[in-house]
């Protein structure tokens, strides 16, 4: 790596730390103003009117829940009905409808943030099912997730509490205040980089060796704003955000990066001040940024000396990278997308080296909580949290407590079942699909294109992206297939939701306590003791869990080479 490479990864970190800076503080504090508010905006209140709620009825964790539940459930069935009617829809483009299983598969996929697409953008969907379907599921996916976050944190902020909030009042600000506003000055910013938005269809253009080719078209930069800051992911074009109409220059692709972490990063100050004690976002900041950090840095390295003679040749292995944005701006994208649940790419997993390979598989398999999913990485990172004081307590003898409520039996039971259910997933999933004859003959001939540990790696991705509503994928492996729609599309579901349904009953715990006075045995949680005990928690955790895996697929192929 030369000293004009090296300056270019200092100036574009310098730079992304600085925005990122900028924003922790106003955007932080301006989030926890719209969940803690008393005043309604007008239109929120005639979105009330229009469902019918209460907006001055708080609910318990129970019927938070059910609320949570019944919207998701109906959002599926809104999703799956204009994408099987798409063929009598206005701007078509001519396309087909897609078939039962990929319009279940891509309807559980949008309604659980994953956005995982087992389909070519922009040969398969048309106009009105990508902004009347996909882009709404957008914003409200990512409004659910943020929801989720703050009923966990009033559960710590509450005292002798029944009620967590109001699931409808919390989606509906959360879309009108956060994400709608924010969207479209994001729009704005991509079209003057030169990202499209039209509704021109396909042109023909001749190409320089005089062959035709389809162009399409699309509202790009209306969707790409939303896929990216509310960390949705997928791509309007099936190369994702390598492809010029949504990622048209290096500053775009910078953009992009700062907008799919700018509010997961903000989130913490939010909490801080919810909780009253901004030490505590502090804190949860830090051991996110370091998570962050070295996840980045160890990628970055993997791809700069990947071993081979084009490799040497290149200055660092730039198969499957974008050479408009290099390794570092493909490392860079690539940790920020599986550190969130975005999964949007600038450039090709699949084709990063073993060990590189295996770093966003990692990131992923951590929880995606540096920073997370808005909203997923912030309640992500309170169970983990929850997690590392019952260690402490265990190492000091006394009843662990955070935050002034104690963590018994119960609520430790519920961070570990919340915790348990991504690895169950993926390792089954993973499992089944090598483990039955007809599945494996299924996968082995049809979905998978390098067979061996990679074709391993590229299931092991396919799953774990899944059940940790990423969305990003291996793209060596073929998907759209009876078993990957339905095994993946049921991994989307209940990796989304189990986890929701243990984090909303770990806050009606909280919030059903009262606060416990701090003593001189207390653990203290806004300290650098405990954000290494934080970070060590998630690491080992996670290490534990998939290393055994991990070294049947990229390890293996890794130091095979």
């Amino acid at each position: 790596m030369d000293a004009a490479q090296i300056w270019s990864i200092v100036l574009t970190s310098l730079t992304l730390i600085v925005a990122l800076g900028l924003a922790y503080r106003p955007l932080g504090d301006y989030v926890a103003r719209i969940y803690t508010g008393e005043r309604d905006l007008a239109v929120e209140r005639g979105t009330y009117r229009l469902i019918g709620v209460d907006a001055r009825s708080a609910q318990t964790w129970q019927a938070y829940l059910r609320s949570v539940l019944l919207f998701s459930f109906v959002s599926v069935l809104f999703v799956y009905a204009l994408m099987r009617l798409q063929a009598v829809l206005p701007f078509a483009l001519g396309l087909e409808a897609p078939g039962e299983a990929l319009s279940f598969n891509t309807a559980v996929s949008f309604v659980t943030n994953t956005n995982w697409q087992s389909y070519s953008g922009e040969t398969t969907l048309g106009y009105t099912v990508q902004f009347a379907a996909l882009t709404v599921q957008n914003f409200v996916s990512a409004a659910v997730g943020v929801a989720v976050a703050i009923a966990l944190v009033r559960g710590f902020a509450y005292r002798r509490s029944g009620v967590i909030g109001n699931f409808w009042v919390d989606l509906v600000r959360g879309t009108f205040r956060l994400l709608l506003p924010f969207s479209i000055v994001a729009a704005l910013v991509l079209l003057a980089g030169g990202v499209i938005q039209n509704l021109n269809g396909f042109t023909d253009a001749t190409t320089l060796a005089g062959a035709t080719q389809s162009i399409p078209g699309g509202p790009m930069a209306s969707q790409e704003a939303i896929k990216l800051l509310g960390t949705n992911g997928g791509g309007f074009f099936n190369v994702n955000s390598a492809h010029p109409f949504e990622n048209p220059t290096p500053w775009t692709s910078l953009f992009e990066i700062f907008l799919m972490l700018v509010i997961p990063f903000s989130l913490p100050r939010a909490f801080g001040r919810i909780v009253g004690d901004h030490r505590q976002g502090y804190t949860i900041l830090g051991v996110m940024a370091v998570i962050f950090a070295a996840s980045t840095a160890l990628l970055t390295w993997a791809e700069t000396v990947g071993a081979g003679t084009a490799p040497t040749l290149a200055g660092g292995a730039m198969e499957g990278k974008e050479v408009r944005f290099g390794i570092f701006g493909s490392t860079l994208f690539g940790s920020t997308s599986t550190l969130t649940s975005t999964g949007a790419v600038d450039s090709m997993h699949d084709s990063y080296t073993a060990l590189g390979g295996m770093m966003p598989m990692i990131n992923m398999m951590l929880g995606e909580v540096a920073p997370g999913g808005v909203g997923s990485g912030l309640y992500g990172m309170l169970i983990l949290a929850v997690i590392a004081v019952f260690v402490g307590g265990l190492l000091i003898g006394r009843t662990p407590e955070y935050l002034g409520k104690k963590i018994g039996p119960r609520e430790i039971k519920l961070a570990s079942l919340s915790i348990l259910v991504t690895p169950t997933l993926v390792l089954a999933g993973t499992a089944l699909s090598f483990g039955v004859p007809g599945i494996r003959d299924d996968v082995e001939t049809t979905s998978i294109w390098n067979p061996g540990v990679h074709g391993l790696s590229e299931v092991l991705y396919a799953f774990t992206s899944a059940a940790n509503n990423n969305g990003s994928a291996f793209a060596g492996l073929t998907a759209n297939t009876p078993w990957f729609t339905t095994a993946l599309g049921v991994a989307m579901l209940l990796g989304r939701f189990l986890p929701i349904v243990f984090v909303l009953a770990l806050a009606g715990a909280l919030a059903a306590q009262d606060a416990v006075p701090a003593t001189a045995g207390t653990l203290p949680t806004h300290r650098p003791q405990f954000a290494g005990l934080l970070a060590g928690v998630a690491v080992i955790v996670t290490a534990l869990t998939y290393f055994p895996v991990l070294t049947l697929g990229p390890l293996a192929e890794g130091l095979t080479r």
